[in-house]
């Protein structure tokens, strides 16, 4: 275990941005086939394993490089050590981009899906207030311990940790069945 940590540690400081999206895509997957296996209880020959692919998709080109220059963002500019600096981080991550981040998840995912500017709009309309709500639920305690505790190069791996739970909730709401999203 201690050479796969080198080994990571390594290309984390090397690639940082490479190794995040690609750590961020492989959780969204991850996500995503807990919410077909425990949540959806698909059998085997039921999984789409293309959603699956899209979600890995999602994490890899959008979310991992996503997260990892917002946070490179708040270390720049409000500090790094604190409980002021950590308290300014949380806010200002829960106020300007987890809102933001939502929206361009949520879009992302109706556009890969194939859906219209229509059903994306639709979806946006039924599922956002929703899942930002529970965002705030989970995300105010995960990120002012990340901000706290955890060196910036890391935070991103704690946060998908934490997020492979939030993905299968996500992969949960935005593939329901869409007459199901309407009432």
């Amino acid at each position: 275990m201690r050479g796969f940590y080198k080994i990571y540690k390594n290309l984390l400081i090397k690639y940082p941005l490479g190794v995040q999206a690609f750590q961020t895509g492989t959780l969204m997957a991850v996500g995503d086939q807990l919410a077909q296996n425990l949540v959806e209880k698909r059998q085997l020959k039921d999984l789409d394993f293309l959603r699956t692919a899209q979600f890995y998709a999602i994490g890899f080109c959008f979310g991992g490089p996503a997260v990892r220059t917002w946070y490179g963002i708040l270390d720049k500019y409000i500090g790094s050590k604190g409980g002021l600096v950590t308290i300014k981080k949380v806010a200002i991550d829960q106020i300007l981009f987890a809102p933001t981040f939502i929206v361009l998840l949520l879009t992302t995912i109706g556009i890969m899906q194939g859906n219209d500017a229509t059903s994306i709009k639709n979806k946006l309309k039924n599922e956002y207030t929703d899942i930002l709500w529970n965002n705030y639920k989970l995300w105010p305690m995960v990120q002012l311990v990340n901000f706290a505790f955890v060196p910036l190069n890391y935070q991103v791996l704690v946060v998908q940790c934490v997020a492979v739970l939030w993905n299968c909730y996500v992969s949960y709401r935005t593939n329901r069945d869409p007459i199901k999203n309407t009432q």
